[in-house]
C-alpha cells in the first residue's frame, strides 16, 4: 500500500488485495455490532422454522434429531381439516376477533378523543381509572361477569366476549390517548374557528392523522383476542361448535398428541394469518407505538 501526499490532504492508494479485505473487515465489524440483535432473531426464529419443517415430515421423523425433512408432506395440512373442524374455529375466530376489535374502535375512540383533546371537569380522574382499569387482571372480574351472562342465557356463545368491548378497552383508550395528544391543537382550533362540531372534528380533521395510532390500538386488540385462550375456554368449552381456533388448538393436540406433524400443521394454520395481517399493518402498527409514546 502506498501513499501520495499533496498539499492538502494524503490520498491512501490501496493495493489490489485491499476491497477483499476492507469488506471482510465491514462484514466482521458489522457482525461484531450486531452480535446480540443476531443471537435475539436466532433464538426467536428457530421455534418458527422448527414447527414449520416438522409441519412437512413424515410421521416417523418428528422430534428426532433430523430437523430436515427426508421427504416433504404438504398432505398433512389437508389431513388437519379432515379430522378436525378448523374451519369452523377459523370462522367463530374471526367473528370474535373482527366484532370486538370494531366494537372496541367505536367505543374507544371518542373516550380517548374526550381524555386528550376536550377540557373539562374531572378529565383527569377519569383518565386515572383508565390506567387503574387496565392494570386490573381480567381473573378478578371472571367470576361475577360470569354470573352476569349465566343470567342474560348468554353463556355458551362468545358474546359475553365481544358485547364488553362496546364499552370501551382500557388499553386502547390509553394508546388512542397518547397518540391523539401528539397532534398539534392548532387543527382542532382552525376546524372549530370554520364552524365544525366536535363530531365533524373528530371525524374529519383528527381521525385521518390519528390513522396509526388507530391501527396499533386495533392490531393488539385483534392478536389479543385472536390468541385468546381463557376467556373462550370460560364460555364456550363445552359447546365445541363455538369454540375458537386457540381451544381448538389444544384440543387437537390432546387427541392426535402422538401426530406430531399434524399438531405443527394445526400450529403454522393458526399463526399464519396475524402474520400476514401483521405484515400488512407494520408501518401503521411501528408508526402508532412511536408517536404514542411522545408525551404524557
Amino acid at each position: 500500500m502506498t501513499a501520495v501526499l499533496t498539499e492538502t490532504e494524503v490520498v491512501t492508494v490501496p493495493d489490489a488485495s485491499a476491497p477483499r479485505g476492507l469488506r471482510r473487515q465491514k462484514i466482521l465489524s458489522w457482525i461484531a455490532v450486531h452480535a446480540v440483535a443476531i443471537a435475539l432473531a436466532v433464538a426467536f426464529l428457530f421455534p418458527i422454522v422448527f414447527v414449520l419443517l416438522t409441519s412437512f415430515m413424515p410421521g416417523e421423523q418428528a422430534l428426532t434429531k433430523d430437523l430436515w425433512p427426508s421427504s416433504w408432506h404438504p398432505e398433512n395440512y389437508l389431513a388437519v381439516f379432515a379430522r378436525s373442524p378448523m374451519l369452523v374455529y377459523l370462522g367463530n375466530s374471526i367473528l370474535y376477533s373482527g366484532l370486538a376489535t370494531l366494537f372496541m374502535l367505536i367505543s374507544s375512540v371518542p373516550i380517548a378523543y374526550a381524555l386528550a383533546r376536550l377540557q373539562w371537569r374531572g378529565r383527569n380522574a377519569a383518565f386515572y381509572l383508565v390506567i387503574v382499569a387496565m392494570l386490573l387482571p381480567a381473573q378478578v372480574t371472571a367470576v361475577p361477569m360470569y354470573v352476569v351472562w349465566a343470567h342474560l342465557g348468554l353463556t355458551g356463545t362468545l358474546w359475553p366476549l365481544i358485547i364488553p368491548n362496546l364499552f370501551g378497552d382500557a388499553f386502547s383508550i390509553f394508546l388512542i390517548r397518547q397518540f391523539l395528544i401528539t397532534i398539534p391543537q392548532s387543527y382542532s382550533d382552525a376546524a372549530r374557528v370554520d364552524g365544525a362540531s366536535e363530531w365533524q372534528t373528530l371525524r374529519h380533521v383528527i381521525l385521518p392523522m390519528a390513522k396509526p395510532g388507530i391501527a396499533a390500538a386495533a392490531l393488539f386488540s385483534f392478536l389479543n383476542t385472536w390468541n385468546d385462550y381463557f376467556g373462550p375456554l370460560l364460555y364456550t368449552g363445552e359447546k365445541p361448535e363455538n369454540w375458537t381456533l386457540s381451544i381448538g388448538l389444544a384440543s387437537f393436540r390432546g387427541q392426535h398428541q402422538v401426530d406430531w406433524t399434524l399438531t405443527m400443521a394445526a400450529t403454522v394454520l393458526v399463526m399464519l394469518p396475524i402474520v400476514v395481517l401483521f405484515f400488512l399493518a407494520q408501518k401503521q402498527f411501528v408508526e402508532g407505538i412511536k408517536f404514542s409514546g411522545v408525551k404524557g
